[in-house]
């Protein structure tokens, strides 16, 4: 006797069509974030911007900031991939209800208001309060490394520049020279009013690399003047300004023709052309408290980040954990001076004789304190939290959603970006309360 199988007709159509709510359950996130941006999040910044009556309507924004706030959830962050997946993925189209916005609709939404969408961090977080999910009896401090959208081996080094500007200027100087002879030649031949007498392409690509050589010496010249105060100074002083030579950009600075804002940083895995996200991260459910972007490095950035919390919640953290990179007497004074209590690693005890100044902070009088302070507790010292709460949330943001590499450029569309990541990893959290 044969098998029986359940039938399969791939032809049969549906006598009434099911409306694409039925086909996603009823638990899905689709539906919880849907929900939320239409009900919870106040999107009037973002409607707002829609004030000419004139012109074919556009995509409800609502539906749009759903749209991405799902797609960050998902793990898809390109505007191609997120276009295609409205047209493929029956959950994408709960979200959408069957509307399909293209990927340059997408991109230009995400573009035209990254600012507004960045705000909406606040918002979530204030709904992670409610839900009891932030109590500020632990936050981890720590940073992570992502990749600009930009290649390393498009920055040049100043000393490069220096020896390339003169050659490029050189060489493009001769093949105007050469445009130009060819030019009267020309003339000669056909006559003045002839046309066809444009400059090669080749002579133009190499003067705009020159131009570009140019701008990001300019650049690298003015950041090494800095700002007219002189730290090093008293306090009121200024920079003298009456010497006749500028300081130099060093050899090794360099500049990025992609993103120039971008910097080179080193990594366990090597360098890369990127920028230093931080996040500070309550213990109770991991949830993102604050969040910046920079290229500097961690001890310039725990104070903001402390005052940041502050602000975003009306109150500092009972304790705050950081790694040695956060270590330095300046961020230990801080801490108490807000009253928090600390644990900052302070670093190995096998001090490198090659860097005599991290041994000079290693002696400071706070530091050792800080050094005891940990010693005493062992094992069952509070830093421990710190590698279970924020390490955690960078392992779920770069390697369970992938989101390793900017799509955006300079830091201020980068900070937008980093706080929609911030604020689609809260609302994960929400829903899995």
């Amino acid at each position: 006797m044969a098998k029986t199988f359940r039938p399969w007709q791939v032809e049969q159509r549906w006598l009434l069509p099911p409306s694409v709510q039925e086909l996603v359950p009823a638990e899905h996130l689709a539906h919880f974030v849907r929900d939320t941006v239409r009900e919870v999040l106040d999107l009037s910044e973002i409607h707002a911007a829609y004030d000419e009556e004139r012109g074919f309507p556009p995509f409800h924004p609502t539906m749009m900031t759903a749209l991405l706030l799902y797609a960050y959830c998902q793990g898809i962050f390109s505007s191609r991939r997120i276009a295609k997946a409205c047209k493929e993925r029956v959950d994408f189209m709960a979200v959408t209800a069957m509307n399909q916005p293209d990927f340059r609709t997408v991109s230009d939404f995400r573009k035209r208001h990254l600012k507004a969408l960045a705000n909406l961090f606040h918002q979530v977080l204030r709904l992670c309060q409610r839900a009891k999910m932030v109590r500020l009896g632990h936050v981890a401090l720590d940073g992570t490394k992502l990749k600009a959208n930009a290649s390393k081996h498009k920055a040049m080094s100043y000393g490069r520049m220096k020896e390339a500007e003169p050659r490029l200027a050189q060489e493009v100087q001769g093949w105007f020279d050469k445009a130009q002879a060819a030019d009267a030649a020309d003339d000669a031949e056909h006559g003045a009013e002839r046309s066809g007498d444009e400059l090669p392409e080749w002579v133009v690509n190499k003067d705009r690399r020159l131009a570009k050589i140019r701008e990001a010496m300019a650049s690298l010249e003015e950041e090494a003047r800095g700002p007219d105060d002189d730290p090093s100074s008293p306090k009121g002083t200024k920079r003298d300004h009456s010497s006749t030579e500028a300081p130099a950009p060093k050899d090794k600075a360099q500049r990025n023709f992609t993103d120039p804002e971008s910097k080179l940083l080193k990594t366990k895995d090597g360098f890369i052309q990127g920028y230093n996200c931080q996040a500070a991260v309550d213990a109770q459910a991991q949830i993102i408290v604050a969040h910046d972007v920079s290229t500097e490095n961690d001890p310039r950035l725990l104070v903001s980040m402390m005052d940041q919390v502050k602000s975003n919640i009306g109150r500092h953290a009972r304790e705050l954990s950081a790694d040695s990179g956060y270590c330095s007497e300046a961020n230990l004074a801080a801490i108490r001076r807000r009253r928090v209590r600390g644990y900052v690693a302070t670093g190995r005890k096998t001090i490198d004789p090659k860097k005599p100044r991290r041994r000079a902070e290693q002696k400071g009088p706070l530091t050792r304190a800080m050094r005891r302070k940990l010693r005493c507790a062992g094992h069952r010292s509070r830093y421990r939290l710190r590698k279970q709460v924020v390490e955690p949330v960078f392992g779920q943001i770069k390697f369970a959603r992938g989101f390793t590499q900017f799509l955006l450029r300079g830091r201020s569309n980068v900070q937008g970006e980093w706080a929609l990541i911030c604020t689609t990893h809260n609302l994960l959290k929400l829903a899995e309360a």
